[in-house]
């Protein structure tokens, strides 16, 4: 009786052994992965800190910086032993001081990023409409030695369908067809004025360039409409060569070390205010999401590289490097996808882009995550834009993963301009983007099989074309491929 007692008792211990051993679901791990971040996430407090205590994070500046040095250290606090900067050269540029009279009287004005060192220009204003190259073909000698005035968006009268394009194309055309100067109304109301650069390359531009606000752009347009005006543009501005750092906190994969899951965003902002949500929230969602890995021990089968880039604003100078380096050294193929946070909270669905093996495993991820919690509504596209840390990845035929946000649109009003401060930050937002982020990298680094893989060059043309992104690549001299 003893001897059957004491082999009952082993086989139940030999049973809970093994259930001790059972492999967690998919759902018990997002449960898990869900209330850990909910009680735990550092996303809101940290960035709360950095726009305290650093500011602006203009890349080459003091504070970028700091905000590098920030970054490197909590990734440090959060368990990462691998964790390095990664310098790079950059011709930073800073403003110094502008004006601009139109017809003799001054009008609030910003200077626009990459505007050159010195400038003073005078001139008959042109007004060209979007400033789309449909504009200047109506006109082509319109702007020539003049200055040329532009909507940053598409106007309310304009034909159907047209594609907008970046201030920075609308620039170089601008430059193309002769002009001495651009002034760009913003579409925001309430005199905002926004900044960002006006460069499709990172370097000088050779005319200055500068936004006004809505209500004076267009009484302007509407005074060109009668009569003829003049503008006066002077500026000072910096530009040094400087080295920035990205950040990169890597986890080694344990069953495919070699294959790698990049996530970033970038960190540096635009100096007019604290760059809350441009790029705040994302790149501190970016840090929460790394601190979660280490807090809940996460180790997928592939390597996940967390990475705060900078020089985004001034041209993708950050990821455009890594890119480059990766190409020099032939681990670019070793890249499986690269998810991108910029200006993104409150997920409610992923974007793929790409060209997808397998769309059913976004939307079965997707649902997975709204079993944890249904504001993700699993909404989900396969397209692709520019103008992120992601394009330079996706230019090398690299799949990108982006999240469909679900943000108050009143704070896009403060895009790249001085009311970018952290009072904009919604802290249920970027608790959402680090809890759903999290489970999409985990499953993303640890499945069985990717749902995409990396496209040859003619298949990545092809989808550019698709995409229609060849003008603006092209315009910003980003076009690979021969014709």
């Amino acid at each position: 009786m003893k001897k059957m007692t004491a082999l009952t008792l082993f086989i139940v211990l030999l049973i809970s052994c093994n259930e001790g051993e059972k492999e967690e679901t998919q759902a018990e791990l997002f449960a898990r992965l869900d209330t850990e971040i909910k009680q735990n996430s550092k996303a809101y407090s940290t960035l709360e800190e950095a726009t305290k205590t650093i500011g602006h994070r203009l890349t080459g500046s003091e504070n970028g910086a700091k905000a590098e040095e920030y970054t490197y250290n909590k990734f440090k606090e959060y368990g990462f032993e691998d964790v390095t900067y990664q310098i790079f050269e950059v011709e930073a540029w800073a403003r110094g001081t502008v004006s601009l009279e139109v017809n003799g009287r001054d009008t609030k004005v910003v200077t626009l990023g990459h505007s050159p060192v010195k400038a003073e220009v005078a001139g008959e204003i042109v007004d060209m409409g979007n400033g789309l190259e449909a504009d200047y073909q109506a006109k082509p000698d319109a702007v020539k030695d003049k200055i040329s005035l532009v909507y940053i968006g598409i106007l309310p009268e304009s034909d159907a369908g047209l594609s907008n394009l970046h201030r920075s194309e609308k620039t170089a055309l601008a430059i193309k067809y002769g002009a001495k100067g651009i002034i760009i109304i913003n579409q925001v109301d309430n005199g905002v004025l926004l900044t960002g650069t006006a460069s499709v390359t990172g370097e000088l531009i050779p005319i200055p360039a500068v936004c006004i606000g809505k209500e004076d752009g267009m009484a302007l347009k509407a005074s060109l409409q009668t009569e003829t005006a003049t503008a006066t543009i002077k500026m000072t501005n910096k530009s040094d060569m400087i080295k920035a750092r990205n950040v990169i906190a890597t986890l080694k994969g344990s069953e495919l070390p070699d294959e790698e899951i990049i996530i970033g965003g970038h960190l540096d902002s635009w100096d007019l205010a604290t760059g809350a949500i441009d790029n705040g929230i994302g790149s501190f969602a970016v840090l929460d999401i790394a601190r979660a890995f280490k807090a809940n021990e996460l180790r997928p089968k592939r390597t996940v590289k967390f990475v705060m880039f900078m020089g985004e604003e001034q041209g993708l100078l950050g990821s455009k490097y890594l890119v480059e380096q990766t190409i020099a050294s032939g681990t670019i193929d070793n890249i499986k996808y690269m998810m991108n946070l910029d200006m993104s909270g409150n997920p409610i669905g992923m974007n793929a882009g790409g060209q997808l093996d397998n769309a059913d495993f976004f939307t079965e991820l997707g649902a997975a995550i709204q079993e944890q919690d249904t504001i993700y509504k699993n909404d989900f596209s396969n397209r692709s834009g520019l103008h992120s840390d992601h394009q330079p990845f996706m230019l090398e035929g690299v799949p990108i993963l982006s999240v469909h946000s679900n943000l108050d649109r009143s704070i896009y009003g403060c895009y790249h301009s001085d009311c970018d401060d952290f009072n904009l930050v919604d802290k249920n937002h970027i608790t959402n983007t680090a809890r759903f982020g999290t489970m999409m990298l985990y499953a993303l680094a640890n499945a069985e099989k990717l749902p995409a893989t990396k496209m040859d060059s003619e298949t990545t043309k092809e989808f550019m074309i698709k995409n229609d992104l060849k003008e603006k690549l092209i315009i910003g001299n980003d076009w690979k491929w021969e014709e």
